[in-house]
């Protein structure tokens, strides 16, 4: 499996919403709410037979009130 890590930056107000759909879509394994340039950071496995993009726009980017996502790839270094 990859690892990603997804952050979410949200319409003003709506973050409790944002995550609230995001947790009830069972796609995430962890969801955490930050402070920053983003307001939410999700923690996301991709399986081996799916493509990262086609993946998360498939299962996760088609959440509402979410206006930028930055999306960070895992490498196992050590």
């Amino acid at each position: 499996m990859a690892l990603v890590f997804v952050q979410f930056r949200c319409t003003p107000g709506k973050t409790y919403d944002v995550a609230n759909e995001i947790w009830d879509l069972e796609v995430v394994s962890e969801l955490y709410s930050t402070s920053g340039e983003y307001d939410l950071i999700a923690k996301v496995y991709i399986p081996d037979d799916q493509d990262v993009g086609h993946y998360l726009a498939s299962r996760l980017f088609v959440v509402q009130n979410v206006t930028k996502t930055l999306t960070t790839m895992t490498f196992k270094a050590f």
